[in-house]
């Protein structure tokens, strides 16, 4: 599993009004090094010009210089239109140095009305990113991107290659070649597309997907890394631009050793969303620094960015080396209903726990017939196994916001939260037409002597005609207030209140903690899991993602320590997700859902849900969590 992490300092680079030739647009860097200098190679773009016809845009490809990898200067017009091929922009280049001499490709537009026709792929060269010593068209046929291998392979000069890019779908091909004359040589092309099945790499995974070459091969022992452009319903009107990595043989870069199991980075970032062409992140370069691998990618057509992912969680990810990180209890399902007990005849589910002195106390949510919905109670020394179950619900609905006479109600989904000695009891509180967030309180050491009657009378948390589930409170108070965390519709949400009475605990406002990624794992709603567990890097909380197929799986989050509205780490991809019988098949299919952990030595339990009808417990070791987090 693996994390990425945007650059603080980003956008790396943005338009410069001062300098006409990038003035709209300054995006898709490829990064390139000499000695200590590193430095952008990327595609600017001029304001339309008002004088000429048409009135357009014009792409070049520029280079800026920087020694830290922060600041960029030196910004000036390393390829511009000249010839007849590329007389109306050049756009996207990736660049990589063989031997003294560093290829720069790029898309040459030929023509107007732009197409198929007249957008093909040029190369530049130079031996020092200020100046070209000459300019070739590559491609006799359309294609849009081409990226040069850094080494020869098996004594070959090989790329990669959008073949067809403007009439999809396209296909990411191989090519190689004796002597890098050959690049250019038509006679080459026209043989090479004779065969061109022969020559595609098989990546696509359903035919309305639109793919793209990316960045550069980097490489590591494992095989070379490419970054590529993975477009969802890429003929719709809102298609989805994601970024994947696929890993390539060393020796035969046809052969695929394997890839991510979808986008693991789509929108996000506000300059990301908002620019030139909304809703776009596109990768266009790559390279290591240290243990991490770094993505280069265009935000919005607007600015150059960047975003790291530790490299051995990457390539353990990629090639599904790494063992499940979950483990599961081999006595699961730990919970599920009993024969003859009526209040949970309809299913066990969605557990909150809590250790003390010892023993680890489940709440789990109880369905009876007709969707009735209270709080079953049981206990483990062991944290896996079950001593205890009560034969009777220890919470039910009592307040109208969770009761409705005529058909399904009541209380849900509890998670449990210990301040000092008053144990909090958060949970979603349905009255058969709005879910709401619903608080309520005992004390530890009634709790520990089961005197159910002592549950304060609860108090609804969120407003009325809002849906809102899924919430916790941050344990400890945030600059003298405490910070609750929910649910609103697909997003995960927050509000500090001033106190934890009753009467104070009314979220107001939505600040905005995580939401949907569209089009990844998580794109079609987000709720958080479990209550937050603090660490010395932040407050780790677990949370919930479901697709467009509707899978749940889980993920995590690790919030600042001083401000937990902001979030510092991500997973990129679920570490816990469907995949024993009793997860996949149930009320509904494709489950985990949990509310409940717990750490023990080092150790954390997860208590969960399984396709909603019954309760599993899986163990992960801390440090593991947080190694998906941290670098």
């Amino acid at each position: 599993m693996f994390t990425l992490n945007r650059f603080e300092h980003n956008p790396i680079l943005s338009p410069k009004k001062e300098h006409p030739w990038e003035a709209f647009a300054a995006f898709n860097g490829s990064p390139a090094h000499i000695g200590k200098k590193k430095f952008l190679i990327y595609r600017a773009m001029s304001e339309p010009d008002e004088l000429k016809e048409p009135h357009m845009s014009i792409s070049v490809v520029g280079t800026a210089c920087s020694t830290d990898g922060v600041l960029y200067t030196e910004r000036s017009v390393l390829v511009g239109p000249e010839e007849s091929f590329d007389q109306y922009g050049c756009e996207d280049p990736r660049v990589t140095k063989l031997g003294d001499t560093y290829y720069i490709f790029y898309t040459a537009l030929g023509g107007i009305p732009f197409g198929r026709e007249n957008i093909k792929v040029a190369v530049a060269l130079s031996t020092d990113l200020k100046t070209v010593t000459e300019r070739h068209l590559v491609t006799p046929f359309n294609a849009k991107a081409m990226v040069m291998f850094p080494e020869k392979i098996n004594g070959k000069v090989a790329v990669l290659l959008s073949y067809h890019t403007d009439t999809p779908p396209s296909d990411i091909c191989y090519a190689e070649f004796d002597t890098v004359e050959d690049i250019w040589s038509p006679a080459y092309w026209n043989e090479w597309v004779t065969t061109i099945d022969a020559h595609k790499l098989s990546m696509r995974r359903n035919e309305s997907d639109h793919l793209e070459l990316g960045s550069t091969p980097v490489k590591t022992d494992k095989g070379w890394l490419v970054a590529y452009s993975h477009v969802q319903n890429y003929n719709h009107p809102n298609p989805v631009f994601g970024i994947e990595i696929v890993l390539l043989d060393l020796k035969n870069p046809r052969k695929i050793l394997g890839r991510t199991k979808g986008p693991f980075m789509v929108t996000e970032a506000y300059y990301e969303k908002v620019g030139q062409v909304q809703n776009i992140t596109f990768p266009t370069g790559a390279e290591l620094d240290g243990d991490n691998f770094i993505v280069y990618y265009g935000a919005s057509d607007t600015h150059c960015c960047k975003a790291s992912i530790p490299l051995e969680n990457l390539l353990d990810s990629i090639l599904e080396k790494e063992t499940d990180p979950v483990t599961r209890y081999p006595g699961n399902p730990i919970i599920a209903p009993r024969l003859g007990v009526a209040y949970e005849a309809g299913g066990t589910l969605n557990p909150a726990a809590i250790d003390i002195d010892g023993t680890v106390h489940i709440l789990y949510r109880a369905v009876a017939p007709g969707n009735i919905s209270t709080i079953g109670y049981a206990t483990s020394k062991d944290g896996l196994s079950i001593d205890y179950r009560s034969n009777a619900p220890i919470y039910v609905p009592r307040v109208p916001f969770e009761q409705n006479s005529n058909g399904a109600h009541g209380c849900e989904d509890p998670r449990l939260i210990r301040i000092d000695e008053i144990i909090y009891m958060l949970y979603t509180a349905y009255n058969g037409v709005t879910p709401r967030v619903a608080i309520t309180s005992i004390s530890v050491a009634d709790f520990l002597e089961q005197k159910w009657d002592t549950w304060t009378l609860p108090s609804a948390v969120s407003p009325e005609g809002i849906v809102d589930k899924d919430a916790i409170i941050i344990p400890e108070q945030i600059n003298g207030k405490y910070m609750i965390i929910h649910r609103i519709g697909e997003h995960v949400c927050a509000d500090f209140v001033p106190s934890l009475n009753f009467e104070d605990i009314q979220v107001k406002q939505c600040i905005n903690i995580i939401a949907p990624r569209k089009g990844m794992w998580d794109g079609g709603k987000v709720g958080i899991s479990t209550p937050a567990i603090k660490t010395k890097h932040g407050w780790l909380v677990l949370y919930h993602g479901v697709s467009s197929s509707t899978t749940y799986r889980v993920g995590c989050v690790l919030l600042d320590l001083e401000n937990p509205t902001i979030v510092r780490a991500r997973t990129a991809i679920p570490f816990f997700e469907p995949k024993e019988e009793y997860e996949h098949k149930g009320v509904v299919a494709n489950v985990v859902f949990p509310c409940g952990i717990v750490v023990r030595d080092g150790t954390v339990f997860i208590y969960y849900g399984a396709a909603d009808d019954k309760v599993g417990v899986a163990t992960i070791k801390l440090s593991k969590l947080l190694s998906m987090l941290t670098v």
